[in-house]
């Protein structure tokens, strides 16, 4: 499993937001400037950000993104979701009809496939943005 380009780019992005002062409004550009990601990559990275709520968008003179929750409310799995989409693993896992044996109910691969796709969501839901944070600050 390899995340997308993308999931970092918001990764790092929605970080940099969350070290900035709350409700404070930033331009893409310095975004884009500052974490060396290509501006209008970023853009649509941040469109499917804002459309989760993750970050907002502010139009106009003195527009910008600020987050749209605080960080402690905003999980890496939040932001990978808002990117990617679902977790998911195999494609037996989204939809049974993908499995060539359409044995999903009874599948031990299934079974198994299923326990470490959850584990794995588990994992990106237990680390938050108020906690990478504090992490850059002791570094």
């Amino acid at each position: 499993m390899i995340l997308n380009q993308a999931t970092d780019y918001a990764f790092r992005a929605v970080l940099y937001l969350s070290l900035l002062q709350p409700g404070e409004i930033v331009e893409a550009k310095v975004i884009s400037e500052s974490q060396h990601i290509p501006l209008r990559f970023l853009l649509k990275i941040l469109r499917s950000l804002a459309k989760a709520g993750i970050v907002k968008s502010y139009q106009g003179v003195g527009g910008g993104y600020a987050l749209g929750k605080k960080p402690a409310d905003i999980t890496l799995k939040d932001v990978l979701e808002a990117v990617e989409g679902p977790i998911r693993i195999n494609k037996c896992l989204i939809d049974p009809d993908y499995c060539n044996k359409q044995a999903t109910p009874h599948c031990p691969v299934h079974y198994v496939l299923a326990s470490i796709q959850q584990t794995i969501a588990q994992e990106f839901d237990k680390y938050n943005f108020e906690q990478l944070k504090e992490h850059m600050k002791q570094n």
